[in-house]
C-alpha cells in the first residue's frame, strides 16, 4: 500500500494523475470528516473558498471552523485543502506554507486540461 501511495502521488506531482485512488480510513469528529470528504469534491485545477466548502457542509457562518478542520487533516494532498483559498481570491492559510500552496495549485493549473481533455 505505501508503494501504491507513493507512486500515485509521484504521478501526481509529475501531473499525471488528478485523483488519488487509495482506501482511507480517516479518523476526526463528525464534521471534520464531512468537511474532508467536500475538500475531496473539488476538482483538480480548481479552488472553493471557504466560504464554499462551509456552504458545502450546511454551516454557511462556519468558515473559522472550515479552516481549523483543513489544518488537522492528516492527508493535505491527497485530501486536497491546499485547493482552499480565501473568498477574496488569496492564498488564506496552509499547515504546508504557502509557498507549496503556490507550487501545488500552480502544477495543478499546468496540466489541469489534459485531465478536462480525457474527460471530455
Amino acid at each position: 500500500m505505501v508503494r501504491n501511495a507513493e507512486r500515485q502521488i509521484r504521478e501526481y506531482l509529475a501531473g499525471e494523475r488528478a485523483e488519488f485512488d487509495l482506501p482511507l480510513d480517516m479518523e476526526g469528529s463528525d464534521f471534520q470528516i464531512e468537511v474532508w470528504q467536500a475538500l475531496r469534491n473539488i476538482p483538480y485545477g480548481e479552488t472553493r473558498s471557504y466560504r464554499d466548502i462551509a456552504r458545502a457542509v450546511n454551516r454557511p457562518k462556519g468558515f473559522q471552523a472550515i479552516g481549523q478542520a483543513n489544518t488537522r487533516n492528516p492527508l493535505p494532498l491527497i485530501v486536497p485543502c491546499h485547493r482552499v483559498i480565501a473568498v477574496d481570491g488569496s492564498m488564506g492559510g496552509y499547515g504546508g506554507g504557502l509557498e507549496r500552496k503556490r507550487i501545488l495549485l500552480e502544477t495543478e493549473n499546468r496540466y489541469a486540461h489534459l485531465f478536462r481533455e480525457t474527460a471530455a
